[in-house]
């Protein structure tokens, strides 16, 4: 009997659970020196707002006891605050020199304002740690940093660019994390190039200021509030977001507008630019060490306060992520039965289960626990999951079609990968296609009793010939119910089909039934791009005219070559079930659908100087000449 995997082992796959005999798996640890403790007053800190005590500092012993703690497992390790600075440079060589001792540390890094970076500092790196990565928190040029200014409410900029400059004169690279906030909406591509022009930046992750949530200013401990604390007060208004925050459409927007920029500027070839890098790699079928993009969530992450206080990521709301103190827990064991026990961790879980079902799962890998337990907390899961949809849909366009980015505001055509979905020999096959005196190898067409067409005919998803229309049993492989639409689009669009099927009801069988469906294979990129916009327009058409049981969709996907292992990009074009309609009437009305699809695709034609029917005009990002490594 096949056996269904349960709710908890699909959530697994999405959100591992700390296993304490797991030795392959790094687990990081966010160490807060100073615990809140900042030398500078950002208005939208999300540290300060936790109101915890600082002034204490992180020690080697701490240090020590977490190698204890994780022994056996590779352990990262991030030094972070408040301000980690500020914890002193004989106190911070003291750190560095325990972390270099301990054999299961395999990666250091410090997240800095940069206010206090000066060449003593710099040296004391090169000493201790040399390795050691340093990140700059910059959210652009002095426009993009108004959020982030001194207890006299004047603003670090400048000094924060001093320390990038000097880093560049060391011949040190660093990473610069940037919050995404109204005052860098609609300037993407300013803010990435000013970043760009500092010659120790390689890498920038954009992060965005998902704050709505947020009603009151930080707490003063003083009888006097600094100007900072009274300028944040300006800008936090109850029942309502703060202006420093923003929407996760808007997010989306940015981060496509950065990442065409990133492409068409050919800033790609010398900078990592978040989360685009992860979101490529996930949608090539890579891995990636980002946890938003990941299985290794927040059982993996953990954060170290100074008076010992031990708990899971710093972006989840405190007291309620703390799990333990680190001095009075011995193994891993405690550590992994006290997440199982945290109702908030639960409760972040649980939120993954939506996940299980999604047809972006395996490319978004469910996104940021924290911030969906934040946006579930103000009944509203469905903005936070459609930013994560949209900006994986303009990625997966963008790469396809780097020449014309425009591709990557269109709302229609969605990243809808389908497995499997390869071919033996994806450059014989085009090549055959516009050659009609290659020779062509013999085909094995057999049809089931449901009408699929295949080398076994069987029902279900098998081996079948590529064939092209030059073969002589061409129309003898196309499934009478997709003809007229391939015929529409190999004769009328000179377009190559690599794929179609007729759909299936199988009834009476336990097989699920089908929809009708097209696959297109362009030959090149301007090809593609064209293509893209026409089926956008033709679907656009059609959607009012379409019976109620039946929906058009397209989408975009890759071809996996047999020969080569290289993939393609690719276009779909569906005609399925419309959601709470039965699939009887589906099958009736499915032939009308297909009648009004073929007079909507005839009515159109790819050109490349017409738009999809979601651009109606420029959206300013310079056409792209450089393909994405």
């Amino acid at each position: 009997m096949k056996r269904t995997a349960s709710r908890e082992e699909k959530i697994e796959d999405i959100y591992q659970s700390l296993a304490p005999g797991d030795t392959q798996n790094a687990v990081s640890v966010i160490m807060k020196l100073r615990g809140e403790t900042c030398d500078i007053d950002c208005l939208y800190c999300y540290e300060k707002r936790k109101e915890a005590p600082g002034g204490a500092r992180i020690g080697p012993t701490q240090v020590r006891d977490l190698a204890t703690l994780f022994r056996g497992r590779p352990l990262v390790v991030e030094l972070h605050g408040g301000e980690p600075l500020t914890v002193g440079k004989e106190q911070m060589a003291d750190i560095l020199a325990e972390l270099a001792r301990q054999p299961s540390v395999i990666r250091v890094s410090l997240q800095t304002n940069g206010v206090l970076l000066d060449h003593a500092w710099l040296d004391l790196f090169d000493t201790y740690c040399p390795g050691i990565r340093i990140g700059i928190s910059m959210d652009g040029d002095a426009r993009g940093n108004a959020w982030r200014v001194g207890y006299d409410g004047k603003p670090v900029y400048p000094r924060v660019a001093a320390a990038l400059r000097l880093l560049a004169e060391r011949g040190r690279k660093t990473g610069v994390i940037a919050a995404v906030t109204p005052a860098v909406l609609g300037r993407a591509e300013a803010v990435l190039d000013h970043i760009a022009g500092f010659g120790s930046v390689d890498s920038v992750s954009f992060v965005p200021c998902f704050d709505a949530a947020v009603r009151q200013s930080t707490t003063s401990t003083g009888r006097r509030a600094p100007a900072s604390r009274l300028l944040q007060q300006v800008n936090v208004t109850d029942g309502q977001a703060p202006n420093w925050a923003i929407h996760p459409g808007e997010y989306a927007d940015f981060v496509l507008s950065a990442t065409a920029h990133w492409i068409s500027a050919g800033h790609f070839s010398r900078l990592k630019l978040e989360p685009a890098v992860s979101a490529i790699r996930r949608l090539k079928g890579l891995d990636t060490g980002f946890c938003h993009f990941s299985d290794l969530k927040c059982d993996h992450v953990f954060t170290l306060y100074p008076d010992g206080r031990f708990g899971s990521c710093d972006e989840l709301p405190w007291p309620q992520a703390r799990l333990t103190l680190l001095y009075e827990t011995a193994d891993q064991q405690s550590v992994a039965e006290a997440q199982r026990s945290s109702p908030l961790l639960g409760q972040g879980k649980s939120l993954m289960e939506r996940c299980t079902t999604c047809d972006y799962r395996a490319t978004c890998g469910g996104g940021c626990v924290a911030t969906r337990w934040r946006y579930d907390l103000a009944g509203d899961q469905n903005s936070y999951c459609d930013y994560r949809m949209r900006m994986i849909d303009g990625i997966a366009a963008l790469l396809a079609q780097p020449a014309t980015p425009e591709g990557a505001w269109c709302r229609t055509l969605r990243w809808r990968p389908r497995q499997p979905n390869s071919m033996a020999d994806v450059e014989g096959f085009l090549a055959r296609w516009d050659d009609p005196k290659a020779p062509r190898p013999a085909a094995r067409l057999h049809t089931s009793e449901y009408g699929n067409i295949n080398t076994v005919g069987l029902p279900g998803v098998h081996e079948a010939d590529d064939l092209d229309p030059w073969h002589p049993l061409w129309s003898q492989a196309i499934e009478p119910g997709i003809r007229p639409l391939v015929s529409v689009c190999t004769q009328q669009w000179g377009c190559v089909t690599y794929d179609s099927c007729e759909g299936h009801a199988y009834v009476g069988t336990d097989l699920a039934p089908t929809a009708r469906r097209m696959g297109l294979l362009p030959r090149n990129g301007t090809e593609y791009s064209s293509i893209a916009a026409a089926l956008c327009r033709a679907v656009h058409a059609v959607t009012p005219l379409l019976p109620p049981a039946v929906e058009a969709v397209s989408g975009r996907s890759d071809l996996t070559c047999g020969t080569s292992g290289g993939t393609t990009p690719v276009l779909d074009l569906y005609l399925r079930r419309a959601a709470e309609q039965p699939n009887e009437r589906f099958f009736a009305e499915l032939d009308t659908a297909t009648a009004l699809l073929g007079d909507a695709l005839a009515a159109e034609c790819p050109d490349p100087n017409k738009m999809c029917a979601c651009v109606p005009s420029a959206t300013g990002s310079t056409p792209a000449t450089v393909a994405v490594p």
